[in-house]
């Protein structure tokens, strides 16, 4: 699908910037908005996509930015205090002007079992041989080896954690290079994305993203549309080398990475 011209995206956009104070804006955060790097604490938002942000956030009913990542770590990443987060894959949501979290209690309940399995895990030689990092986010605990010596040796390694995970009945995520050890509680970016426009004055949405999780967030807004919550969506891909190929099948609008993301915010904010 190739990239659409000015005249295009305006039309794509038009039921959003018709109607702003009806619209919603919803986007991941790595891979959509910040690039994606070997190291989860060196992923940056720039400036300039910060400050579209929030300008989209004084103009838009809702803009939100939708992570894997906790509230906090998400809302330090993009720099923007006006606009609603979702975090740690829809356990977290926090609207514009509040300052803590909403976290679903189940989730939550199961933090220090996560983090001790993972701890122990942390105790193994072969994780600081093969160089895999651990990142801590919350109730989550992810396993990161991109840029690893070895990426397909790392690989093999994981697949047994994530049986050991398993057995211990501890649900697991595999991602981009990334291995998620999750609580046993079903949530996901949509239930995020849903809590958000439920019960308000959206009548449009629009939710851009670049990984499996995120077709969740796309699959919460073909239910809003078939309810009658939603009477448009936009469904933007962010298309990448590593990417399922469902996020470029399922996108009413193919972009390339954040600098094609980025123009879309752009022309919202026109």
């Amino acid at each position: 699908m190739p990239a659409p011209t000015d005249e295009e995206l305006a039309e794509i956009l038009r039921p959003l910037t018709d109607e702003p104070s009806r619209a919603a804006i919803f986007c991941d955060i790595d891979g959509t908005i910040a690039p994606i790097v070997d190291r989860p604490e060196d992923s940056h938002v720039r400036d300039e996509v910060s400050r579209l942000l929030g300008r989209l956030g004084r103009r838009y009913g809702l803009v939100a930015c939708v992570s894997g990542r906790s509230v906090a770590e998400a809302r330090r990443l993009v720099g923007v205090g006006a606009i609603a987060y979702v975090g740690s894959h829809g356990a977290e949501v926090m609207e514009a002007g509040e300052k803590r979290p909403r976290v679903v209690d189940a989730f939550a309940s199961w933090q220090d079992t996560v983090g001790a399995f993972v701890s122990k895990c942390q105790d193994d030689r072969e994780l600081k041989r093969l160089r895999i990092r651990v990142e801590d986010k919350g109730p989550i605990k992810a396993f990161h080896w991109r840029g690893a010596p070895d990426e397909r040796s790392a690989q093999a390694w994981l697949s047994g954690v994530a049986g050991q995970a398993e057995d211990q009945a501890l649900a697991i995520h595999w991602g981009r290079k990334v291995l998620e050890v999750r609580p046993p509680v079903h949530v996901d970016k949509g239930a995020g994305v849903r809590s958000l426009v439920e019960g308000g004055r959206v009548r449009s949405a629009l939710y851009g993203g670049d990984d499996v999780t995120d077709l969740d967030a796309f699959d919460v807004l073909d239910s809003l549309l078939e309810t009658g919550e939603l009477e448009s969506a936009v469904r933007v891909g962010v298309r990448s080398d590593e990417g399922p190929e469902a996020i470029v099948d399922r996108a009413d609008l193919v972009v390339d990475g954040v600098a094609g993301f980025t123009a879309v915010l752009s022309a919202l904010a026109e």
